[in-house]
């Protein structure tokens, strides 16, 4: 797998355009797409009665017009909720409907259990090489591994002394360090190990440049027209 990441540069989008659109939203995948994002990443969450449903917090709260847990919820009682500009929370299905073959995929896994519901759904909708499974939590990543080993994994971090390291060890694809800690000697070392090198979330064009040329192998980015 060596120096599979050295001329890679891609844009994904998080949770969609959501600079412009509501996060997590149809509308906002849709206009990730028209942007020219090369990923959209998403997060996803399982109802009361287990359903798939995108959205990044635990409690509804924040990103649309309801209160309380997600997993206390319904999806008809998440349905019923605005997300913003009329949009209601999409199931993963509904997302993989809307995107799936005309844009590649980064599902952050935001509880444990999901890994063998959320290959599923992957199966039943899209390539397998189309999706990165992400998470801040290896032992999400090593399920995800034992389950589908062809499926690509990411390992998120905030800040590592070898964030290699901990890739290596739940033998994740790709690691995603916050920016503020990307050197040009860590995307040097995981491109030697075949690693990918992302990072989050950058919404400045010379910043993202400047991460590019260093050898970053892609951003997550609010702004997927920004490069």
């Amino acid at each position: 797998m060596a120096r599979t990441s050295e001329r890679l540069f891609v844009k994904i989008a998080h949770r969609g355009a959501s600079a412009y659109e509501p996060e997590n939203t149809i509308r906002s995948f849709r206009r990730a797409i028209e942007l020219g994002a090369d990923m959209v990443e998403l997060d996803v969450r399982r109802s009361l009665d287990r359903c798939l449903v995108v959205i990044h917090d635990s409690k509804v709260d924040r990103t649309t017009n309801g209160r309380g847990l997600v997993r206390l919820k319904s999806l008809a009682e998440i349905k019923e909720l605005d997300a913003g500009m009329g949009e209601s929370v999409p199931t993963l299905e509904e997302a993989f409907e809307t995107a799936a073959g005309k844009t590649k995929f980064v599902i952050e896994l935001k509880e444990d259990g999901l890994e063998n519901q959320v290959i599923k759904v992957i199966r039943d909708y899209c390539e397998m090489e189309d999706v990165f499974i992400v998470s801040f939590k290896p032992q999400r990543l090593k399920a995800v591994k034992e389950l589908e080993p062809v499926l690509k994994t990411g390992i998120i971090l905030f800040a590592s002394t070898d964030p290699l390291r901990i890739a290596r060890m739940c033998g994740a694809d790709a690691v995603a360090p916050f920016r503020w800690f990307i050197t040009k000697n860590l995307a040097d070392r995981a491109r030697d190990a075949g690693i990918y090198l992302f990072t989050w979330t950058v919404d400045d064009r010379d910043k993202a440049m400047r991460l590019r040329e260093i050898g970053v192998s892609g951003i997550v980015t609010n702004r997927p027209d920004l490069i």
